[in-house]
């Protein structure tokens, strides 16, 4: 296994300098996130409305601890078919972070699933104030560069309840990752629309690695 520093200090200047990782803007790199990706039926479109909305009134109070994963990601797990066989989720100890908010020091967690060892969920926890994705993207990435096999990329999501990203990380023929276009929730048209098909999509590309 790859030794890394703890991940919560782990900058991404320091995968650069430690593993050569770069970050690839070459579309072809990346394609699992906007090419063929499935179509939803009405009853899937329905409930991922009914989460939006559930989530757009709980925004409306100040303490959002456990919310993202109870009400928005663990619908999207259980319609993209990930609680069932052939697919295993695992928890991962969370990571504590700090980070500083308009002058105001935000403590929060990181806590990461896994899925079959090559889908890694990021999913950020804060307490009055959400956290910028960009914090842990880094984190994701160490955790995926430590269970990377040489032959296959692994995806990563990254989540703090309104925002979504997706990430690939690969290693051949050197150490590459991209990253996905941002969902959010804010957004009129609702993007966990999207956020299910590239779930869905993924799951696809895992059966047939």
């Amino acid at each position: 296994m790859v030794q890394t520093k703890p991940a919560k200090a782990v900058k991404l200047a320091d995968l650069r300098n430690q593993f050569g990782l770069q970050r690839t803007e070459e579309e072809t790199f990346f394609q699992e996130w906007l090419e063929e990706l499935p179509t939803l039926n009405e009853s899937e479109e329905q409930r991922l409305d009914a989460v939006r909305r559930q989530y757009l009134y709980l925004l409306e109070y100040p303490v959002m601890e456990g919310v993202v994963k109870m009400v928005v990601l663990s619908p999207l797990l259980e319609l993209a078919g990930f609680y069932q066989p052939p697919f295993r989720v695992e928890g991962e100890t969370g990571i504590q972070i700090t980070a500083e908010d308009e002058g105001e020091m935000i403590q929060g967690n990181i806590d990461v699933l896994v899925l079959q060892n090559q889908i890694w969920i990021a999913v950020i926890e804060a307490k009055n104030s959400e956290l910028a994705l960009t914090k842990a993207i880094p984190q994701a990435l160490s955790y995926m560069l430590a269970n990377l096999s040489q032959e296959k990329p692994s995806f990563g999501v990254v989540l703090n309840g309104s925002e979504f990203l997706f990430l690939k990380l690969a290693l051949t023929p050197e150490p590459r990752y991209a990253l996905s276009d941002v969902f959010s929730l804010l957004n009129r048209r609702n993007n966990l629309h999207d956020v299910l098909r590239i779930f869905k999509k993924l799951g696809s590309v895992l059966l047939r690695a």
